[in-house]
């Protein structure tokens, strides 16, 4: 009796083997796996193997949606190292620009810069278009002993507003 389990046994494994290496279309319905089993049988289907069908899944009904997803082709470094260029502020930009003076206006070629310097006594060359103080602030204009920022900013109701701050040169008293 142990004896014909072992023979069972193996003609199972046999034909499971035999099956699989066959076929290379698509998957074989329970009825027609136990069909190949009977016909390998030798003798004509004296004893019957039944074959479990491996569930199929139809790769053809589904479609990929890439909104919301990250480009897997995209390096997430290059992607993390950008968002900390983009936060990152200049050091004119900690400030607010009552805490900040103009010390002096230099004029090459129309090309304007000012000095401007921070509250610790840090000095800092600024041109038109470089960003100044805490509300976002853009250097608009530099004239002989100004300087012009505008800032947005958001308000008390929640609306953004524009503000035009001119800075001036301060003359030193004394003697």
């Amino acid at each position: 009796m142990s004896h014909r389990k072992l023979t069972a046994a193996a003609l199972g494994s046999f034909l499971l083997l035999a099956l699989g290496c066959q076929e290379t279309g698509a998957p074989a319905t329970p009825e027609q796996a136990n069909a190949r089993a009977q016909a390998a049988v030798p003798g004509g289907g004296g004893a019957t193997a039944h074959v479990a069908a491996v569930p199929t899944v139809d790769t053809r009904s589904y479609v990929y949606d890439p909104i919301g997803k990250r480009d897997p082709f995209r390096s997430f470094v290059l992607d993390r190292v950008k968002d900390i260029d983009a936060s990152a502020k200049g050091p004119l930009e900690q400030f607010d620009l009552s805490q900040l003076s103009i010390t002096g206006v230099v004029w090459q070629a129309g090309n304007r810069r000012a000095l401007v310097i921070d509250p610790s006594g840090q000095a800092y060359i600024v041109s038109e278009g470089d960003r100044i103080g805490k509300n976002n602030g853009q250097v608009i204009t530099i004239g002989d002993s100004r300087m012009t920022v505008k800032e947005r900013y958001e308000d008390f109701h929640g609306d953004m507003t524009t503000k035009e701050i001119v800075m001036r040169i301060r003359l030193s008293q004394g003697g």
